[in-house]
């Protein structure tokens, strides 16, 4: 059935992930009811990994490791976030959202578009066209790949529970300083980037040709989080909400914006280099000083407001 419709799986899982994601749609449009929106995402990547080798019947070392990694993966982010929103209750990111159903249709038509394409490389390993994942063996890629990915899923999850530990807090001040967070503003998000680059070089080992264009992936998660539902939105809520408060500048300006570093290097870095290698863009002062109460809200991920809502990119509320 899946040559039928293309050797490399593309219109196969396509039409898996629109048709999962399809069904969390008519739940939440009908019981007007989202805590179950970004454990849909999550466990799309599940859900594209195993059937895709399942159905494959391949069952190659990398196939079977690649897509054992995107389903931990997927099973984490899947928990981690419905027992989120399960303790923190409404997601409030659907306020503008939830009583309509052009909105809905968009956030979860996106929501399978995301799945889908960061898939990819997990796809295009699992279809083998070409039957080469018996005859090409494991090299170094697939053991820098997997160790990527190992760091990325652990810093992840250490951001993950610090801040949720630190807003469950009683006594809990506005931003999150402690852990990992003291080294990054955003280090879930930078834990995502090595998650995808990782799968991405284990899987170039045996892509060809065209398929080399499953580097959208980790670009895709690069480019939501640098510019569209991650940290723009963040940074401005937290510029709004935080700007007049003591101390906050000072994070702001001693805290690397992903990637970790000691304060007192990101600090004395010159600026350049913060915008051209560090990611210190113009576009996350936006809002700074405003009185404004702006939005806080969570991640991945952290969706555009369209985009807000964008599929697994939990916010770091």
């Amino acid at each position: 059935m899946t040559a039928v419709l293309d050797s490399r799986y593309l219109a196969f899982t396509a039409l898996l992930s629109v048709g999962y994601q399809l069904i969390f749609f008519a739940v939440t449009a009908t019981f007007r009811f989202d805590k179950l929106t970004d454990f849909a995402g999550g466990t799309g990547f599940i859900v594209n990994a195993l059937v895709t080798m399942v159905v494959s019947g391949g069952y190659h070392p990398r196939q079977v490791v690649l897509s054992a990694l995107q389903i931990a993966w997927g099973l984490r982010l899947a928990l981690f976030l419905l027992f989120r929103i399960l303790k923190w209750g409404e997601d409030k990111r659907f306020d503008d959202t939830r009583d309509s159903i052009p909105k809905l249709v968009v956030f979860w038509s996106l929501q399978a578009l995301w799945v889908f394409t960061v898939s990819l490389p997990v796809t295009l390993i699992n279809a083998d066209a070409r039957g080469l994942a018996g005859s090409i063996g494991l090299g170094a890629a697939d053991y820098v790949g997997w160790a990527l990915f190992a760091a990325g899923l652990a810093l992840e999850a250490v951001a993950d529970q610090q801040k949720l530990t630190f807003k469950s807090a009683p006594d809990a001040k506005a931003w999150c300083d402690v852990g990992v967070w003291r080294w990054s503003r955003h280090p879930n998000y930078f834990g995502e980037w090595l998650v995808w680059w990782g799968v991405f070089i284990s899987a170039c080992r045996q892509l060809r040709g065209g398929e080399y264009a499953a580097v959208v992936s980790p670009l895709f998660i690069m480019a939501l989080l640098l510019g569209l539902s991650g940290m723009p939105i963040q940074e401005k809520g937290w510029n709004k909400k935080y700007g007049r408060m003591p101390g906050f500048d000072d994070w702001k300006r001693t805290t690397s914006p992903v990637v970790p570093l000691p304060p007192a290097v990101y600090g004395a870095l010159p600026r350049v280099v913060k915008t051209v290698f560090l990611f210190e863009w113009p576009i996350y002062a936006a809002g700074l000083g405003d009185d404004a109460g702006g939005s806080d809200n969570a991640d991945g991920r952290e969706k555009t407001q369209l985009l807000a809502s964008r599929p697994g990119l939990r916010a770091s509320a």
